[in-house]
């Protein structure tokens, strides 16, 4: 087995061994009028990448018209881009696909947030939507440890239930490193890896949620209808089995999923054929807007895109006039 850290994209995911250093460096305080001017100045700068300033204990954002706190965003990589964003996420796509999950969620029964990193989606839309219940799945520990204090810290832990597991087959087990250390929380870790060592997480199938776990959602969602249950799913190339995994609690419930397709990872064909049964469309979510799409083509640009077997009106009726 080679450990994924050790191979070629994961030491130059570390800059090699320098990340941390480079990034202790720019977090100091005073440096931060400098590195605004540079980003607002320099072409080819990402303001979201440059580090949060050293000791800032969090940060506050907003989606769809929802509020709430991001903490630690020394560490965690979604704070940060909401500290240079000024509390919006800095990249238009991003900020527009949180938005649409949130504002998707204000009439919905559950959220499904799979791979959940540290909980902005959860967050975001448990506050717009006071009778949400949310299931959140993340399986790096310390990314775990990161859910839970926002979690707690936005007063939501009694309608989050928190799941350390991965999303796939049920039963599948793999080992994943801690979390702990390095310059940031990892936010890119997938079930295609392999590590060495590490924590033994198991991976639960979508379909195990049905009920007891969602007892009050309507079956047969109809296609006019607001969608009972909304689905994110940010799983690094690794949503196939995501999906394979959930033909029940698709068919049932025919969530609307905002889902990572990656360029040169996601295999758009496959997903079509596990989605399409259940009378899905697709739209690549841009800057501005959501593009339908007769076929499922990973895009170099944009990484997000949203699912749904509702007609394109319902679909506008809660996000506004938004389909391309």
């Amino acid at each position: 087995m080679t450990d994924y850290r050790r191979t070629l994209a994961g030491r130059r995911q570390r800059w090699f061994g320098l990340k941390p250093l480079v990034k202790t460096g720019l977090s100091a305080r005073p440096l931060h009028p400098l590195l605004r001017l540079a980003a607002r100045l320099v072409p080819g700068i990402r303001a979201g990448r440059l580090p949060a300033p050293a000791g800032l204990a969090e940060v506050a954002g907003t989606a769809a018209g929802a509020r709430f706190v991001l903490v630690d965003p020394g560490r965690c990589e979604i704070a940060k881009e909401f500290y240079w964003g000024g509390g919006r996420r800095p990249d238009p796509a991003d900020a527009l696909a949180l938005d649409i999950v949130t504002a998707l969620a204000r009439r919905a029964a559950v959220l499904l947030d799979v791979g959940a990193y540290t909980g902005v989606f959860t967050v975001a839309a448990a506050a717009a939507n006071p009778g949400l219940r949310a299931h959140a799945f993340e399986m790096v520990p310390a990314v775990v440890a990161g859910l839970h204090k926002n979690v707690d810290r936005n007063g939501i832990a009694d309608r989050v239930r928190v799941h350390s597991t991965g999303v796939g087959a049920s039963g599948t087990r793999m080992r994943v490193p801690s979390g702990e250390g390095g310059s940031s929380l990892p936010s890119f870790y997938s079930a295609h890896m392999e590590f060495a060592e590490g924590f033994e997480v198991e991976f639960l199938a979508l379909d195990d949620l049905l009920p007891p776990e969602l007892p009050e959602v309507e079956a047969e969602q109809r296609a006019d209808a607001p969608g009972q249950v909304v689905m994110k799913i940010d799983v690094e190339g690794a949503e196939d089995p995501v999906l394979a995994h959930g033909q029940e609690l698709l068919a049932r419930h025919r969530p609307d999923i905002l889902c990572e397709v990656l360029h040169g990872q996601a295999d758009g064909r496959a997903l079509e054929a596990l989605l399409a049964p259940h009378g899905y469309r697709w739209y690549l979510v841009r800057a501005d807007d959501i593009a339908a799409r007769e076929r499922i083509v990973p895009d170099p640009v944009h990484r997000d895109w949203l699912f749904s077997a509702r007609t394109p009106a319902a679909l506008e009726a809660d996000l506004g006039r938004i389909i391309a």
